[in-house]
């Protein structure tokens, strides 16, 4: 009910499923096996600066060492990998190491504004690859449209969006300067995400990193094709199963209106460049006279009918600019009656 990014699993999302196993191994390992070396991943910004520890900038950003902020992280990820399907995994990398870089710089740039205006000392922040994470709200909050899925005493809207945010909001109140990095994590996403001073030029990933990353990581990572399994659970209720019912109708129609529309499309395609006498001449058959032949002019192709429901261009464009194409965008719009929350709730589950 609250899913925003389909229910494919992990499938075509290899970098997300390594994010989600190997830092969350190495907590596990970091706070059951190895306790004594939780020391060098602590991320602290006074041992940067006093003692040039520079190392830490790395190793205090890679791993959380609290299982809370590892659960909450996790989760995040996983509910962000459809951006690594939509972009591919090299983009979503080059988002990813972008606003991890970013977000490091922004964490001095906070800690020395709280110390200089509020004298108040920022030496230790929580660990782990959680600037990024929450640089991934900004796409998230402009690209992932907001459907509504119930309300709460009758004013409460429920959408689509409200568990990621729910579960950002817990990540954020875990510790007492987790909002230094969740604020830094959002700056960066937002000079990232509209590519200010041409950031996306200069931290991207490298093509031949890339290469290398497809050829050795992504056979240990790349997820299997989901097999068709049925939507209803031998635990669920009732009112779920009814619920789950009536969200197959729904995804059953609009599959039916959208082939509907495509095989109109097809057939006005073959059409196109054929002459209907009968549109033109219609009572020609029935007359038994015999007309000289008369050369008619050039016939023209004939113009494509419009559809029952006009396609408004803007949210046409709107579509494009998450990444569907035009004709799915129209058809999506068309079979949802130009709802564009639907029409992408579609596009984004088929």
């Amino acid at each position: 009910m609250f899913t925003s990014t389909g229910s494919r699993g992990l499938y075509k999302a290899p970098l997300s499923k390594g994010l989600l196993l190997l830092p969350g191994a190495l907590t596990m390992l970091l706070i059951l096996g190895l306790p004594q070396y939780q020391k060098l991943f602590v991320y602290s910004l006074q041992a940067v600066k006093q003692h040039k520890q520079v190392w830490r900038l790395v190793s205090g950003r890679l791993t959380c060492l609290d299982v809370k902020d590892t659960f909450c992280s996790s989760l995040l990820i996983y509910n962000f990998r459809i951006f690594e399907r939509r972009f591919g995994s090299r983009k979503f990398a080059s988002f990813l190491f972008g606003t991890w870089v970013l977000s490091g710089l922004l964490d001095f740039i906070l800690a020395e504004a709280l110390h200089y205006c509020f004298e108040l000392p920022v030496d230790v922040l929580p660990a782990g690859l959680l600037g990024p994470v929450f640089a991934l709200f900004v796409p998230f909050f402009y690209t992932i449209p907001r459907v509504q899925v119930t309300q709460l005493l009758g004013y409460i809207s429920i959408t689509n969006k409200s568990l990621v945010y729910i579960v950002g909001l817990q990540l954020l109140t875990s510790s007492a300067y987790m909002w230094v990095l969740a604020l830094g994590g959002v700056m960066s996403g937002l000079l990232y995400y509209n590519n200010v001073l041409a950031v996306q030029r200069y931290l991207q990933v490298p093509q031949w990193l890339a290469y290398c990353g497809s050829l050795v990581l992504e056979p240990l990572f790349s997820g299997t094709e989901p097999r068709a399994e049925s939507p209803l659970g031998m635990g669920a209720t009732l009112d779920i199963q009814r619920q789950q019912r009536m969200d197959m109708m729904d995804q059953q129609l609009l599959l039916s209106q959208l082939a509907q529309l495509r095989r109109n499309a097809q057939h006005q395609q073959q059409e196109v460049g054929l002459l209907n006498w009968n549109r033109f001449f219609p009572g020609l058959r029935h007359r038994g006279q015999n007309r000289p032949h008369v050369q008619p002019h050039p016939p023209q192709p004939p113009q494509p009918q419009p559809a029952d429901t006009p396609v408004a261009e803007e949210q046409v464009a709107r579509l494009m600019e998450m990444g569907f194409s035009r004709v799915d965008a129209q058809e999506a719009l068309r079979a949802s009656n130009n709802d564009i929350n639907m029409a992408t709730y579609f596009l984004l589950q088929h």
